[in-house]
């Protein structure tokens, strides 16, 4: 059943996935930049991402499915989840020529806007989504 305090708890934690999503994507591509050996360190983004990473509240009801699991079964799982959201915002914006990323370039490319050597970086992310959205695990929730 849906109620107000039910539609502002998963409003509260698209906020927050949204703005870390946000942040972790400027830290990402600003540490790129270091590659380049450019040390003004500038990071990006687009408004575009904000809902795309506000997204990952959906998968709090995945999380209490997959809490007796361990890391690697859980961090996968997200990442498969978050690899389908990406593909489908990233193929529906590209229809419009609003995709703020290309990944064309890259050799693991898919469809140009999804990388599989992203993989890594998405299997930590869902990982610090979960504890965003569902806490740290207390002692008897780790038996």
């Amino acid at each position: 059943m849906i109620t107000k305090n039910n539609v502002r708890s998963f409003l509260n934690c698209f906020l927050k996935c949204g703005l870390t999503g946000w942040c972790l994507e400027i830290v990402f591509t600003a540490a790129g930049s270091l590659r380049r050996r450019d040390m003004t360190l500038r990071g990006s983004t687009s408004l575009w991402m904000f809902p795309i990473y506000g997204c990952a509240a959906f998968l709090l009801p995945f999380s209490r499915l997959l809490k007796r699991k361990p890391v690697p079964v859980r961090g996968a799982a997200y990442m498969c989840m978050i690899f389908s959201t990406e593909f489908a915002a990233g193929r529906l914006l590209s229809r419009y020529h609003l995709c703020p990323w290309d990944y064309g370039r890259s050799r693991w490319n898919i469809g140009r806007v999804i990388r599989l050597d992203y993989a890594p970086c998405w299997f930590a992310a869902g990982l610090l989504f979960e504890r965003l959205l569902c806490g740290p695990k207390k002692r008897e929730d780790r038996a």
